[in-house]
């Protein structure tokens, strides 16, 4: 029997789904440090005590405004899961699509980072903690697909591995990239051009060392990869990139 809701949960649902619209509005006009509560409860037209009504902190709000956003990210992936490709070029994929996402919604992006953040996630609410983590749950078991498919198909050795240890790497080093990235200054500092590269090299040199068939040629032939990124950006990506105006281009 499917349970219902009834008026009153409808409308609670609307209304919490009101608060979490104007947030990211007022996320992308003011940025991270000019998200208030007063300001957000107002621009619904509701008193702010209601809006607290719906998340106990700021730091609730925030999370429950990125795990919504979480969904256009799992797209982004669900369109490598969905391909043709090798297993190989999925995790080179997963890359490229990490970096689209970042580039067409940095405001989005940049949000993600901040609430995974000690400070703040710990100051959230286990319920809104766990919301989270279940909407970034399928993209975790996306990758681990790919790669159990690499083992099963004979294009990685297990060595005993949980299929995820495979891919914690690359995800750091994503994440790690794009923290750089966002942090104004840092890469320029060490006069580091062309981070995108960079990352997707490394990812081809990581994946080389873990015996991942096929091996790629050569990670530092600048035109193979720059011709790999294209291919990849035309057979998963050619209408989000007409829509965003750019797709992810090295150099």
């Amino acid at each position: 029997m499917i349970k219902t809701r009834s008026g009153r949960e409808q409308a609670l649902a609307e209304r919490e789904q009101l608060f979490i619209e104007a947030t990211r509005q007022q996320l992308c006009n003011e940025g991270l440090l000019g998200i208030q509560m007063a300001a957000i409860a107002r621009s619904c037209n509701f008193a702010t005590g209601t809006l607290y009504h719906h998340f106990a902190s700021k730091e609730d709000l925030l999370i429950a405004v990125c795990t919504e956003l979480t969904t256009t990210r799992r797209d982004y992936f669900q369109r490598v899961a969905d391909s043709e490709l090798s297993t190989r070029d999925k995790m080179l994929a997963f890359a490229v699509a990490y970096a689209l996402f970042a580039q067409h919604y940095p405001e989005h992006f940049r949000l993600e980072q901040y609430v995974m953040t000690e400070v703040v996630w710990h100051a959230a609410s286990a319920n809104r903690r766990e919301q989270m983590l279940e909407a970034t749950q399928p993209i975790g078991r996306m990758v681990e697909q790919v790669v159990k498919d690499a083992m099963e198909n004979g294009e990685l050795e297990t060595h005993g591995l949980a299929p995820l240890a495979f891919s914690i790497g690359q995800w750091s080093m994503s994440m790690g990239m794009h923290t750089l990235i966002h942090a104004e200054g840092i890469l320029d500092m060490y006069d580091l051009k062309d981070p995108y590269r960079m990352l997707l090299r490394n990812i081809q040199l990581q994946l080389n060392a873990m015996k991942w068939q096929p091996l790629a040629g050569d990670p530092f032939d600048d035109a193979e990869l720059d011709q790999k990124v294209d291919d990849l950006c035309r057979t998963l990506f050619s209408d989000l990139c007409s829509e965003k105006k750019h797709c992810l281009a090295l150099g």
